[in-house]
């Protein structure tokens, strides 16, 4: 993108003026529309702990960290999210949703075996989001697991990433996958982020580069940056390296007709600098992480602009 000198944030800002322009006009799975485009990239410098926090409106930077540590914890329970009062997960796991998605035994705020459950168990038999609540240590101790249902069930991938970044940090088989095909009918909604690689340069700066299947450009996109942004900086704290890039590839890459509008008022404004983060204790392991050990410096943002989610 040829204003990615200027502000690395322009990248997202010129696929927007694109899609606007010269976006295929698509009907979509929500009934709501889209303009989309296929095959597009964006990368951002982590260097001296920055993160592409979008600027142009304010992120919910609080929810960005909540849902990652619900990740990493292996939670699928969306009442998890709510009782912090991060509420991006309930619409997906209302009873009407899981009614239409087929999951009829599901109880309601149980999304099913999505991303945290496939980084901390892939492979494992899904029984229900109650056993999953519980985060549970990477150390490669002898102390049993607090998670109860699904205690050294499936493929604990997480544990692998911060085991090879220790071990052998030049390997080209850092990868963390959520998608599973054969779990894919038990989600409540598949995987947009599916896979992300770790990569670590001859100077221990770590990068990582995500693919994203279906980028929501106005809604998702700016959490997504934002959300793998943080999961590589918490890693390099935790592995003792510097933080490196973070790049994005994105396959379809939409615009929902109702977001026209208000991304048409988000083009009118001129980023700021991206903020950096600070730890205010060391963390040796990625699950000891709390949101208050996190802290965000100079953000600096215009207004939210809002957009409802179609579903």
């Amino acid at each position: 993108m040829c204003s990615k000198l200027l502000h690395e944030e322009n990248q997202y800002l010129d696929l927007i003026r694109e899609i606007l322009t010269d976006g295929d006009k698509r009907s979509d799975r929500t009934g709501v529309g889209t303009r989309s485009v296929f095959g597009r990239q964006m990368s951002f410098s982590l260097n001296s702990w920055t993160i592409p926090l979008f600027t142009t409106k304010r992120i919910f930077f609080r929810g960005v960290i909540e849902e990652l540590l619900w990740f990493i914890s292996g939670d699928t329970s969306a009442r998890t999210l709510a009782n912090k009062g991060v509420h991006i997960w309930d619409a997906n796991s209302s009873r009407a949703f899981l009614d239409s998605r087929g999951l009829t035994d599901y109880p309601e705020g149980d999304l099913g075996p999505i991303y945290g459950f496939q980084w901390r168990h892939f492979g494992a038999h899904y029984r229900g989001c109650e056993g999953t609540n519980q985060i549970h240590s990477l150390n490669n101790s002898n102390e049993s697991s607090s998670l109860i249902s699904y205690t050294d069930e499936g493929v604990d991938q997480l544990a692998y990433i911060v085991n090879t970044l220790r071990s052998d940090p030049f390997s080209r088989r850092i990868v963390l996958s959520s998608w599973n095909p054969i779990d894919l009918p038990r989600m409540a909604l598949p995987p947009c982020h599916c896979l992300v690689q770790f990569w670590v340069s001859s100077d221990y700066k770590l990068s990582s580069l995500m693919y994203q299947r279906s980028c929501d450009l106005g809604l998702g996109v700016p959490f997504n940056v934002a959300s793998y942004s943080l999961l590589t900086l918490l890693l390099a704290h935790v592995t003792n390296m510097q933080p490196g890039e973070f790049i994005h590839s994105m396959g379809d890459v939409h615009i929902y007709n109702s977001h026209i509008e208000p991304l048409r008022q988000q083009l009118q404004r001129t980023p700021y600098p991206f903020p950096t983060i600070r730890f205010r204790r060391k963390v040796k392991e990625i699950t000891d992480f709390t949101s208050d050990d996190i802290e965000l410096v100079n953000y600096k943002f215009h207004p939210p602009i809002k957009m409802e989610m179609a579903l």
